[in-house]
C-alpha cells in the first residue's frame, strides 16, 4: 500500500517548533482537526450499528454521503492506515473503522510500519501472542 504524497506542515505554534524534524510524528492540531473534520466524523460515526451496516452494504455511497474527498476515499479503500494518519485521521476513530473491516489492531500496526504481520510479530517481546 502506498501513501499519497505527504508534505510536512509549517507550524506557527511555538510549542510545535521542531516537530517536523521528528520522524514518524504527525501533529493533530486544530488546523488538522478542522481540515479533516468530515473524515474523522465518518470514522467516529462507525459507533452506530446502522452506520456500520450502511458502509458494509455500500461503501462508496457511505463515503460520498459523508462528504469525503476522492483522496480520502482512496485511502479508505486501500486501508492505507499510515496514509490516513498522515492525512489527519485520529487513530482512535481509525480503530473503530478497523473493527468494521475486520482488521485487528496488530495487523493495523504492522501495515503502518510497512511490515508483514509475521515480520511485525517477530519484533514483539512475545511473538506468539496474538
Amino acid at each position: 500500500m502506498s501513501s499519497p504524497a505527504f508534505t510536512q506542515p509549517v507550524f506557527t505554534n511555538p510549542q510545535l517548533a521542531g516537530l517536523e524534524d521528528l520522524a514518524g510524528t504527525y501533529v493533530f492540531d486544530i488546523r488538522t482537526s478542522h481540515r479533516v473534520l468530515k473524515l474523522n466524523r465518518f470514522f467516529w460515526n462507525m459507533i452506530g450499528a446502522e452506520v456500520r451496516k450502511a458502509f458494509v452494504d455500500d461503501p462508496e455511497a457511505s463515503m460520498t454521503a459523508a462528504g469525503l474527498t476522492d483522496e480520502e476515499k482512496a485511502m479508505i479503500r486501500a486501508q492505507d492506515w499510515i496514509g490516513l494518519v498522515r492525512h489527519g485521521a485520529n487513530f482512535f476513530v481509525l480503530e473503530k473503522f478497523a473493527r468494521v473491516v475486520s482488521m485487528p489492531n496488530l495487523k493495523v500496526y504492522a501495515a503502518m510500519r510497512g511490515e508483514s504481520f509475521e515480520d511485525f510479530m517477530n519484533t514483539r517481546n512475545v511473538p506468539t501472542m496474538r
